[in-house]
């Protein structure tokens, strides 16, 4: 089919098309489009990568937009988001505009109305239904990408009920999903009332093999020599020949390593940078040594010297413990080929464009904490990642290879790999802690009032699309039901469901019931160690007793309601609580909080390594005073070791906002930039939903919010007035306080030469940052820095201890 031939679109759009080189659609876009995509018909395409998925949602949209319409499309992951606006934003020439949002749970995105089409992760998507978006009722297109996510135990749920709720919300909706190649596709497409469209099709060929000895045996019978010798690795003699191999135009191929640890692919990228060195030329070089001085400028971590380090001989490594200016500066210099090789932990395979003509797949075992050891990758895992070689318009080809050291090895990567169809994706609904957080919003947001409206509409969701264990959904909306009425979120009338006003609030701030529970409890008993009691507060038993099911569902014993746990503790603790907590909240600290936001199920803790048990029950017992709620006793050993995980984890936190240099914090506790970063995020989003808690409870709020905006600047106490302003953060903030400007008064009145002294003579920088405290007149022309405050500065930076060395978010 000709796009030429397309109808249904904007004027102008089947001739930009064209331009761009598409004079034809690929067999499964022209599928998707006799499947009625571009009419308003919802289509669920199975297709590989880089078999135009995109343009079959641009069709769509575009024609939706055409029609009338609004579209949105989902992604899963912020990075995606960005991509994606990027690429739809040249159709704003043909008058549709695109905006994106991802971040801040608690907008409704009220100007995001008058876009036409709007990108979106599936949480920003779920927090806008629930915030009611007035938009929201305008949808007539939506897109879901990577819609076998579903299958993920941590977002699938959330992709699931909200699809479920848009197409309650908008009768008729067009629903466009978006899929690898998995093995009930058309069970998805049965739960979405659409056309399914299938294929195997690819531009380019890829072949898949294995490597053993000194050859790569594909799938197809076919056979590759390269030769390793006793001391070179396979994955460097793949990545060699790969990059020896020029196409017509003499490009030489790139490779992606997928390995199973940060650890291994930062050593991975350091063996692989002696390959791509020897094969730059001089531009080359000279275009890396740019980008890893910038890559240096992202963070202080030892990580950011490392990565520069490997980038600047055309080599690099890619995981979550990078800082995101890391991984943006990786996958773009490596999509402009100018970095030949990347090792990665799968997450990039993840949907992020970093397409290349060979992926080796070194470690196709990991390491599962439910298993108890390593265990294999699921198939459709490593076809996803098999599925980045071969870029259309770029390679003649693509190869994915696994390395095998024996032919038994050999053998079994072929049956459970090359030749084997991916898994079907299953429903992770039906777990208790997917179900607390989005049953409750369904009520909040008026989705159901009564129970059998609300099991009316999980009857819409996959799972019970899917599912063949009768009973099994209502048992565990029961189990919720009961937990979401104990604690409070959910009052219950003659069989109606009503959220209660803190219920609208945990909602609204898209929070886990269970992490609304623990900080309410943490703050309203107060910072008082481990002598209240040696119970677990009333939110972490919702899930008591459960067990894991073989399809990922859990088995729910029970759980104590918020009066029975309170029933663990004396009477007299009971009214002594209120007394202590009601007024000044001045007995709360930094790190009380930090543990107690580090305790919810909406953290990642930091795991307990060997050793830290001992130093961590120890910092327990010098600062039990301090910690929130009722602590476990060492007898409970699960349960205490939790507890330590959070202590581990609220520490860093404490660090970071002590002006702890990053490069240290990473040593400490093995961590990344990228780690710290998302810690920080977490906790200040936890800390600003405790805020507005305890002012809706009565409860203190003044130290959360100091605690808050600790954390949010990354400072002491003394700097929190200078660090607030734009342009200065947590290193500019102490050079200024340390020459005497303690304030946004001294700085708004300060000695030009002094402020430009304290920020090593950047007059821009000096300029903005007056500017932006109300100086009338900012500007740095003939100023000079004043040379005792920069010689003390100087000396400063120099002698600081483990402070004011962390680049600046943002």
């Amino acid at each position: 089919m000709r796009t030429e031939d397309l109808t249904g679109l904007p004027e102008g759009v089947p001739e930009a098309l064209c331009d761009e080189g598409i004079a034809e659609l690929y067999p499964p876009q022209a599928a998707a489009v006799e499947a009625g995509v571009t009419d308003g018909d919802s289509v669920v395409a199975s297709v590989p990568t880089a078999s135009g998925k995109t343009l079959i949602a641009e069709l769509a949209m575009l024609s939706a937009v055409q029609r009338g319409g609004k579209a949105l499309y989902i992604v899963p992951l912020r990075a995606l988001a960005s991509e994606k606006k990027a690429e739809f934003e040249r159709w704003e020439e043909f008058g549709v505009t695109v905006g994106v949002s991802t971040g801040n749970y608690e907008s409704d995105g009220e100007w995001l109305a008058t876009r036409d089409i709007i990108v979106a992760t599936s949480e920003k998507v779920d927090s806008l239904i629930r915030n009611n978006a007035p938009w929201i009722d305008d949808l007539t297109c939506v897109v879901a990408d990577e819609v076998h996510l579903v299958d993920d135990r941590n977002r699938g749920p959330t992709l699931e009920v909200t699809l479920a709720k848009l197409r309650r919300i908008n009768a008729g909706l067009q629903t466009v999903a978006l899929s690898a190649t998995v093995g009930n596709a058309d069970t998805v497409a049965e739960w979405l009332d659409a056309e399914l469209v299938q294929s195997d099709w690819r531009p380019i060929d890829l072949k898949m093999g294995v490597h053993f000895r000194n050859a790569v045996n594909f799938g197809d019978g076919s056979q590759r020599e390269v030769q390793t010798d006793r001391s070179e690795k396979a994955e460097s003699a793949l990545v060699a020949d790969a990059l020896d191999e020029t196409d017509d135009e003499g490009n030489r191929g790139s490779s992606l390593v997928f390995v199973n640890s940060r650890r291994n692919a930062e050593s991975s990228a350091k063996r692989l940078a002696s390959v791509t060195e020897s094969r730059l030329t001089g531009d080359e070089r000279a275009d890396l040594a740019e980008l890893a001085e910038e890559i240096r400028q992202v963070s202080d971590a030892d990580t950011s010297d490392d990565l520069a380090d490997v980038v600047a001989k055309g080599s690099a490594f890619h995981h979550a413990g990078l800082a995101s200016e890391h991984r943006s500066l990786v996958e773009q210099a490596f999509r402009d080929r100018l970095i030949k090789v990347v090792s990665a932990t799968p997450t990039l395979a993840a949907g992020v464009n970093t397409p290349s003509r060979r992926v080796i797949v070194r470690d196709w075992r990991r390491y599962d904490g439910d298993a108890g050891g390593m265990k294999p990758l699921d198939t459709l895992e490593v076809h996803q990642m098999c599925g980045r070689a071969g870029r259309p318009g770029l390679d003649p080809y693509g190869e994915a290879i696994l390395l095998a050291n024996d032919s038994e090895t050999m053998d079994e990567l072929f049956e459970r790999y090359v030749w084997a169809d991916p898994e079907p994706v299953r429903s992770k609904l039906a777990a208790e802690p997917a179900l607390r957080t989005h049953l409750l919003a369904t009520v909040a947001s008026g989705f159901a009032t009564t129970r059998d409206a609300l099991l009316e509409f999980l009857d819409q969701t996959l799972y019970a699309t899917q599912t063949e264990k009768s009973g099994r959904l209502e048992e565990v909306t029961d189990s919720v039901l009961d937990y979401l009425h104990a604690n409070d979120f959910l009052d219950r009338d003659d069989g109606t469901l009503k959220a209660t006003n803190i219920g609208h609030t945990v909602s609204r701030l898209y929070l886990d019931p269970m992490s609304a529970a623990e900080i309410i409890d943490g703050l309203e008993d107060g910072p008082r160690g481990t002598s209240k009691s040696a119970s677990a507060s009333r939110s972490r038993p919702a899930a008591a007793g459960s067990t894991a099911s073989a399809d990922g569902d859990e088995e729910t014993a029970g759980f104590q309601t918020a009066s029975e746990l309170a029933g663990d503790a004396t009477e007299d603790d009971s009214e002594t609580d209120d007394a202590d907590t009601a007024d000044t909240g001045d007995e709360f600290t930094e790190l009380g909080l930090y543990h107690l936001v580090c305790r919810t199920p909406d953290m990642y803790q930091l795991y307990l390594k060997s050793g830290d048990k001992t130093t961590y029950t120890e910092l327990n017992y010098e600062h039990e005073d301090e910690l929130l709620g009722r602590a476990p006793t060492e007898w409970q050993e699960a349960e205490f070791e939790d507890w330590l995980s959070a202590l581990k984890t609220a520490k860093l936190l404490d660090d970071w906002a002590s002006e702890v240099d990053e490069d240290r914090i990473c040593e400490r506790y093995g961590v990344g930039p990228g780690d710290i970063r998302g810690k920080v995020e977490t906790a200040e989003w936890l800390l600003r939903a405790g805020e507005q808690l305890a002012q809706e409870l009565d409860l203190p709020v003044v130290p959360v919010r100091r605690a808050r905006k600790r954390i949010e600047y990354g400072v002491r106490e003394e700097l929190l007035d200078l660090a607030g302003v734009r342009n200065v953060g947590r290193k500019r903030a102490r050079r200024l306080f340390e020459a005497g400007i303690e304030s946004r008064v001294d700085l708004r009145d300060a000695d030009k030469s002094v402020v430009l002294a304290a920020l090593r003579g950047r007059e821009k920088t000096a300029e903005r940052i007056l500017e932006n405290v109300g100086r009338q007149d900012p500007s740095m022309e003939t100023v000079e820095a004043d040379s005792e405050t920069a010689a003390e500065a100087a000396e400063a930076d120099a002698g600081r201890d483990g402070q004011a060395s962390l680049g600046d978010f943002g």
